[in-house]
C-alpha cells in the first residue's frame, strides 16, 4: 500500500513544547513569546498544505494538524496525510509574519486569539492525539460539557471534554476559537473530573 510522504505538521519540530514550558526561570513574556502570538489562518479551499509550504520557507512558525486517510482508487489502495482541520492552519509569529503570510494569496481570513496561552495548551493536547496514532473524529459546534484529564495511558495528561455518543464515551480536545476539535473513544474509569 502506497503511502504519500507526510507534509510538515509543525514548525518548528519543538514549537508547542517550548510554549508550553518555557525554559527554568523564563517568563511567557521572555524568548518566543516576546513579540509573537498565535493567528489562525483560515485558508481557501485545499491550501493547507501549499500554505504549510510557503510559511516554512519563510521560516514563519505554524501548526497544521494532518492525519492518514486510506483510499482505494482503481482498486489500488492509498494513504495520504490530510488536514485535520480541514481550511485552518495556526500561525505563530508577529505582525510582519501575518503579513508576509497573508501575501501568499493562501489565506481567506486570519482570526486574532484571545487567549493564546490557553490555544497553545489546546493545541498541545492535540498534538499528543495526533501523535498517538489514535482514530480521531472532528467534531464541530462543540458545546460545553464536563471538563476531564485522562489520568493514565499513552494519553495521560491530556484534557479535554466528555460528551456521551452512542452510548459510549467520547473525550473531545477542542480548539474553540475555531469551534471544532476532535474526539476518541476512551472508557470513563480512565478520566478524572477537573
Amino acid at each position: 500500500m502506497p503511502i504519500l510522504a507526510a507534509e510538515t505538521q509543525l514548525f518548528p519540530d519543538d514549537l508547542l513544547t517550548s510554549l508550553a514550558e518555557p525554559a527554568a526561570g523564563a517568563s511567557l513574556e521572555d524568548g518566543l513569546w516576546q513579540d509573537r502570538t498565535w493567528w489562525v489562518a483560515h485558508t481557501k479551499p485545499r491550501q493547507e498544505k501549499s500554505l504549510a509550504r510557503d510559511l516554512e520557507e519563510q521560516k514563519i512558525a505554524f501548526y497544521l494538524p494532518q492525519v492518514p486517510k486510506t483510499s482505494v482508487i482503481r482498486g489500488r489502495t492509498r494513504t495520504a496525510h490530510i488536514p485535520l482541520f480541514s481550511s485552518y492552519l495556526f500561525i505563530f509569529g508577529n505582525e510582519l509574519d501575518r503579513y508576509t503570510s497573508m501575501t501568499t494569496n493562501r489565506i481567506a481570513q486570519v482570526m486574532n486569539v484571545a487567549d493564546p496561552q490557553e490555544l497553545t495548551r489546546q493545541l498541545l493536547s492535540l498534538s499528543r492525539l495526533v501523535a498517538a496514532g489514535a482514530p480521531l473524529t472532528v467534531e464541530s459546534r462543540l458545546k460545553t460539557g464536563d471538563r476531564v484529564r485522562v489520568k493514565s495511558g499513552a494519553l495521560a495528561g491530556v484534557e479535554g471534554t466528555v460528551v456521551a455518543r452512542r452510548r459510549k464515551c467520547r473525550l473531545i480536545v477542542a480548539v474553540n476559537l475555531i469551534q471544532q476539535g476532535v474526539s476518541i473513544e476512551i472508557d470513563d474509569h480512565l478520566l478524572d473530573p477537573i
